[in-house]
């Protein structure tokens, strides 16, 4: 965050001052290559990436109300710039190592220029191994971790919600500690197996070889040091500043590659001058020809000043009225606002879908949602059956459900837990969720000793209670909750059901007797009613990353069948409703009636 301009000269900006934009371009600018490079790590298209984004940042900026919301709408600017360039145009094919050029490779730039070493020298490395999603999500992370975002930004950029996001990073930085290994491996004397293994192998970082490395490493008595002493991620990268801007790329829109969707010969002409100009006076290229975008109109609306450069110290500017000037073609818009739900007879045209009957719609006890806000969440909630949700909080504010939806509070984490929150809780019904994954880090992150320390002020409230919901080995002797389920026994505290968490990696029919044998094994080790409130079918380690359509359905069939016939399963809720951002690979509901091939099967479920 050091050196990024303040809210005035942001607002500056925005009404037209030349000198304001100059600062906001050449404050930023670092933060936006950082994100882009990391994002898409290895190719070539990172140049223009950053240009596009600058360029539609600046030509919305009148359109940005609050100058205070300035870099959250940056960085969401930005990631959405870079999944359009992984939809639209598929980055190139990494180059082979021996033929990168450490002043255009990202991670090398990153390396030198920082002057990485050990751990952070591997951990850079590493970056290249990960999912291509993972990387644009970690080219959030890490700048939290370095003090150059915050959480909220990065939940606003990426469009998940918060303990979705949190469930996404901490998947990621898994990713990233396993890549971390096979770099180790990699350099380090190879067994004779390994070497073998890697005979067939082209030298270029991917999903497949990681698993094959990674699961080689973890056997061989020979490799597996590679998993040993490795800090922690957040550890090697605090502190550490953003990746200079190679020279080159202010070269390349020196030469007016930026602006090269402009509309008229006016608008060029004035847009050539302060590059000329500025090249001439030695000013950094990037910053005037972006801050030329002024001359065009776009970023305080009609009536911006035009202006060049003589010298970076005496800008020579001039009143002109530009109101006539076109809107952009190509202008983003700002983050988008909650939509909101249109009429479908205002919308759609009639078709047979329209006037076809829908199957009906099944109600079950069991059968809820994991919701976060979307628009139409409480037409879904009705149309896809369900009898309760939650929304891992204590209120449904962002997410109101339809009369007759039983709401089920949650009390997320540690900090959670005092008077007010609590009787927020139990205004709200008669049941109460515990922790969330309390044995993630990046989640409710709570030691069993805090965890049981905290229980008996949820006892107070009088309300059934579900246990803390684990990530992961929920039946696995010595986990996290078999270790709080045998202190509450010994403390006396009352639990009342059991909340499980699954995904499953393996996307084939057996996923679902993996999942039910899991439901079986941890009723069997605890004898207490089961509550599912997250399950699904997910990779969040490899590729693909995300079920088909048919491999969804046949899931949902199968596991809520299952459940349904399980009298010790009180409730169970997929994750999760909203189909939209992030989640549309694997949600239930695109808007209130707009069930996914996953939610018409969960429709039917129960």
């Amino acid at each position: 965050m050091v050196g990024q301009p303040d809210t005035a000269t942001v607002a500056a900006a925005r009404a037209g001052d030349p000198a304001a934009v100059d600062r906001l371009v050449a404050g930023y600018l670092p933060l936006v290559y950082t994100i882009v490079g990391r994002a898409l790590e290895g190719h070539a298209d990172v140049d223009d990436v950053v240009q596009e984004v600058m360029l539609r940042v600046l030509r919305n900026l009148g359109e940005l109300r609050d100058p205070a919301a300035f870099r959250s709408w940056l960085v969401a600017i930005t990631v959405r710039q870079v999944r359009e360039r992984f939809r639209g145009r598929p980055p190139a094919v990494p180059l082979d190592e021996d033929l990168r050029d450490p002043g255009a490779d990202f991670t090398d730039l990153a390396i030198t220029r920082l002057e990485l070493s050990g751990q952070r020298r591997e951990t850079a490395e590493a970056t290249r191994w990960l999912d291509d999603d993972n990387k644009e999500l970690l080219s959030l992370w890490w700048l939290e971790a370095s003090g150059e975002l915050t959480r909220d930004e990065i939940v606003e950029a990426s469009g998940l919600g918060r303990q979705h996001a949190a469930v996404r990073i901490q998947r990621m930085k898994g990713q990233l500690e396993t890549a971390r290994a096979v770099v180790r491996a990699l350099r380090a004397p190879r067994c004779a197996e390994l070497t073998g293994l890697l005979g067939a192998w082209d030298g270029r970082p991917g999903a497949l070889w990681r698993k094959r490395i990674a699961r080689h490493t973890r056997d061989c008595m020979q490799c597996v040091p590679a998993w040993q002493g490795l800090v922690e991620a957040e550890r090697l990268l605090a502190g550490m500043a953003l990746v200079p801007i190679p020279a080159g790329l202010g070269s390349a829109i020196g030469h007016g590659s930026l602006f090269s969707g402009t509309a008229t010969a006016a608008t060029a002409a004035a847009q050539a001058a302060p590059l000329n100009i500025a090249a001439k006076a030695g000013v950094p290229l990037l910053q005037k020809a972006l801050a030329g975008v002024l001359a065009t109109g776009v970023v305080a609306g009609g009536g911006a000043v035009v202006y060049t450069y003589n010298t970076p110290a005496e800008p020579i500017t001039t009143a002109a009225a530009v109101a006539s000037q076109p809107p952009p073609t190509t202008a983003a818009a700002p983050p988008p606002p909650t939509p909101s739900r249109t009429s479908p007879s205002a919308s759609r045209k009639p078709s047979a879908k329209a006037t076809s009957v829908a199957p009906p719609v099944t109600r079950s006890a069991k059968k809820g949602a994991a919701v976060w806000k979307f628009a139409g969440s409480k037409a879904a909630l009705k149309d896809v059956g369900a009898s309760w949700y939650y929304t891992w909080a204590v209120h449904n504010n962002d997410a109101p459900g339809p009369a007759g939806v039983e709401f089920v509070p949650m009390i997320w984490g540690g900090d959670n837990v005092n008077d007010a929150t609590l009787k927020q809780a139990k205004a709200e019904g008669d049941t109460l969720l515990g922790f969330n994954e309390p044995d993630l880090a990046e989640q409710s992150n709570m030691t069993v000793e805090a965890a049981l320390a905290a229980w008996p002020k949820l006892e107070a409230t009088g309300m059934k209670l579900v246990s803390p919901a684990v990530a992961y080995g929920g039946d696995t002797p010595g986990g996290w909750l078999d270790r709080f389920m045998k202190g509450a026994s010994g403390k006396g505290l009352r639990v009342d059901a059991i909340a499980l968490h699954w995904y499953g990696s393996d996307f084939s029919a057996a996923s679902v007797n993996q999942f039910l044998g899991y439901v079986d094994a941890v009723h069997k080790r605890y004898d207490k009613p089961i509550w599912v409130t997250e399950f699904g079918l997910i990779n969040f380690s490899g590729s693909p990353k995300y079920a088909s359509d048919a491999q969804k359905v046949t899931f949902i069939k199968g596991t809520t069948a299952g459940l349904q016939k399980r009298s010790y399963v009180e409730r169970y809720s997929y994750f999760g409703l909203p189909a939209v951002g992030d989640s549309v690979d694997f949600g239930l509901y695109r808007d209130g009636d707009s069930p996914t091939e996953a939610g018409k099967a969960y429709r039917a479920a129960g």
